[in-house]
């Protein structure tokens, strides 16, 4: 028996290298991490980036009870970090132990096997963040009372559940930027995956930052139900507030140009996704199209019988027969 040849591993800290081990890599980040938790004198740092930060506390009317809001700020951006860690170990997992099974199953090409890792680690980040976002929306009772979108703006505290769905947003997309070097995504596909890698971020962060709720948590639903009731908390809900002014300290940002440009950029951007839906569909039906067009052609053609070429002779048992069934001139053989 022939000893299997083992494949050489890339030299350390090549482009190879990172790619195959960066979920390893990323992995002992995190842990280390975590054990600096055990320890007093790495707690106290540690625990910026793995709880959420800026915790206010509330006393209830009869001071039995509390209540429990968080706010924004710049330690966020180390609780950010972390679960960005979080997102793509998580991403290696889902890529190495369910989408690389079924494309070994399905034995998909180059091109299709790149859409269907991106489509399928899409579809588990949406269908948990729909999860989650409508368990937000029913314990908020975002559903049944859609005013308290804008009602008692500034909303300038979250409940934890509310908060933290958006550290966890912004950190899964912002953990796709270095997914495309990872994953050695095309360099066709990269312009296209920036371009809604971008806009969720912007999204989110804008939503996250100016105290609107209403992006974060329907970004996954209908385009139809995220657009109204844009027009309602911008266009009516904030302008009908008592309190409008700009204010950095409070977290007041409802003025006239805020509130349009959140609209705007809403609207152009599920316009933008509209377009890019349709002119799918489009491509999808002209490719059809195309394909049926060669198939009948064919078909037309052999069923269509073929013309006998002219002055073309048959023989039959030896003897030539013209195609008009006049019998052909004998020539008659030269004396030795």
């Amino acid at each position: 028996m022939g000893l299997r040849r083992k494949n050489r591993s890339p030299a350390v800290l090549s482009h190879e290298f990172v790619i195959q081990n960066h979920a390893d890599a990323v992995s002992c980040l995190a842990m280390g991490l975590l054990l600096g938790l055990m320890f007093e004198v790495t707690a106290k740092y540690v625990i910026i980036f793995i709880t959420v930060q800026y915790n206010v506390t509330y006393a209830t009317d009869d001071k039995s009870e509390h209540v429990h809001f968080y706010d924004y700020g710049p330690k966020d951006i180390a609780t950010i970090f972390f679960y960005m860690l979080i997102a793509i170990i998580l991403h290696a997992v889902i890529q190495e132990y369910i989408l690389d099974k079924i494309n070994r199953r399905l034995h998909l090409s180059k091109t299709k096997h790149s859409k269907f890792n991106e489509s399928g680690q899409l579809a588990f980040f949406y269908l948990f963040s729909f999860t989650w976002g409508a368990s937000i929306l029913t314990a908020e009772e975002f559903m049944m009372n859609p005013t308290s979108l804008w009602k008692n703006y500034p909303h300038s505290r979250m409940l934890f559940q509310v908060k933290f769905f958006y550290i966890c947003q912004i950190a899964y997309w912002l953990h796709a930027l270095p997914e495309l070097y990872f994953q050695k995504t095309r360099k066709e596909d990269v312009p296209r995956q920036l371009c809604y890698i971008c806009l969720y971020i912007a999204h989110i962060s804008g939503a996250y930052i100016l105290k609107f709720t209403i992006w974060a948590l329907l970004f996954v639903m209908a385009r139809l139900l995220t657009l109204t009731l844009s027009v309602l908390t911008f266009g009516f809900g904030l302008a009908r507030i008592e309190n409008p002014g700009f204010s950095i300290a409070d977290g007041n940002f409802n003025v006239l140009t805020v509130r349009i440009s959140c609209l705007t950029a809403i609207c152009l951007t599920q316009a933008w996704m509209m377009w890019k839906f349709i002119n799918f569909q489009l491509k999808k039906w002209r490719e059809h199209i195309q394909n049926q067009i060669p198939k009948k052609k064919i078909t037309n053609t052999k069923s269509k019988p073929t013309k006998k070429e002219p002055n073309r002779a048959n023989f039959v048992n030896g003897a030539a027969k013209l195609e008009d069934g006049a019998s052909p001139r004998i020539r008659k053989s030269k004396p030795v």
